[in-house]
């Protein structure tokens, strides 16, 4: 059925129109004859719920036509050859047995429909943040494709990361979940999440730094039964298609700045670890500051390693001797020897301020330069 018999719009199936034919058709049939649908029909009926499904055309009024029809072929119930009452009852039961494998068509055909466009959305949105985070896409087609998403890329926006122990994977429970939760409390035209190399991207505009603080407690707890991550870190927020490529880049800056210096910190901020690009942007002279202040430390008993973790502890620790002598588990007395130690090897004392700040950042050089480890 078309337009012409007053549904729908010209030149558009009446999908609801066929499906009630179909049904009543069919329904109509086994009142008289009490068999069952064939496969072929099931076949028919699980077609006009996945193009009625594409239509745009809702399970619960696809549920509708067909007891619809079953209600229109109770006109012909019982049939001619139902004379007693048990006969009554096996056509009326084979009707009623008719409707529900036509309901269980219908409705697997409308969640075949629903699962394939869930999937094509998906598809589409991981393509777009591929192409926003890789950043050499024509801007235009980037710009209108961004658009059915409901982003503007002349707008503002902010990139967080999320890392887990494994990686994260297309289609797995936490990303969905995590994402139902976002969409169910902000407007989804306003964020866009995805799986990128084994990470969770979510892109947030300009304006919705709540959005991003959301992901962040969702990421690190999201639930009974769903994997946490172990660190999220926020880039700062750009303008334009460049701006999001360069906050994504600062996240995953940031959270390889965090492993290689192990820090504890869960939730990281880019504008918070600003500091270690500075530091690692001339290579060469961040190695002789190592080299130079740490050198001297590879002639300790033990080796270098523990007088480089007293140092880092005791700054943890505000230089508070008796707290930084609890969390080395040594004796207030042993950490002075330490302490002395680093003294004598380097010429660097901890007590003085100046000297203080030489040692942490040639400390915080050595863990990005993995040394001792690594030779410089």
């Amino acid at each position: 059925m078309t337009a012409a018999n007053g549904t729908g719009t010209p030149g558009t199936p009446d999908i609801p129109g066929d499906l009630a034919g179909h049904c009543l058709a069919l329904f109509t049939e086994v009142s008289r004859t009490g068999r069952l649908l064939r496969r072929a029909e099931l076949e028919r009926l699980r077609d006009l719920g996945e193009r009625a499904a594409e239509a745009g055309h809702g399970l619960r009024d696809l549920v509708g036509v067909c007891l619809g029809a079953t209600r229109a072929s109770w006109q012909t119930f019982p049939g001619p050859t139902a004379t007693t009452t048990a006969e009554v009852r096996r056509t009326g039961d084979a009707v009623l047995a008719a409707t529900q494998a036509a309901l269980g068509a219908v409705a697997e055909g409308h969640e075949r429909a629903q699962r394939m466009a869930v999937r094509q959305e998906e598809a589409n949105r991981r393509e777009l943040v591929n192409d926003l985070l890789h950043g050499r896409t024509d801007l235009g087609r980037l710009a209108e494709r961004a658009e059915r998403f409901g982003l503007r890329l002349a707008a503002g926006y902010t990139v967080a990361v999320a890392v887990g122990a494994e990686p994260y994977l297309e289609g797995s429970p936490t990303p969905h979940r995590i994402l139902r939760e976002l969409t169910g409390r902000y407007d989804d035209r306003t964020l866009l999440l995805a799986v990128r190399d084994g990470q969770l991207v979510c892109i947030a505009s300009d304006g919705e730094q709540a959005v991003l603080a959301a992901f962040t407690d969702l990421a690190l707890r999201p639930g009974p039964g769903y994997r946490p991550a172990l660190r999220v870190a926020t880039g700062r927020r750009h303008g334009g298609t460049g701006g999001i490529v360069r906050s994504y880049e600062e996240a995953i800056a940031t959270l390889e700045y965090a492993e290689r210096l192990g820090l504890p910190a869960a939730r990281l901020r880019a504008e918070e670890l600003l500091v270690f690009p500075v530091l690692m942007r001339d290579r060469e002279a961040m190695g002789d500051l190592v080299r130079t202040v740490l050198g001297p430390l590879t002639a300790a008993r033990g080796g270098a390693r523990p007088l480089l973790e007293t140092i880092t502890v005791q700054a943890e620790a505000g230089y508070v001797n008796a707290e930084t002598a609890r969390r080395l588990g040594l004796s207030v007395r042993a950490l002075g020897y330490r302490l002395e130690r680093i003294r004598d090897l380097t010429g660097y004392d901890p007590a003085e301020a100046l000297h203080r700040y030489t040692l942490e950042t040639a400390v915080m050089g050595a863990r990005l330069l993995d040394w001792p480890d690594q030779p410089l």
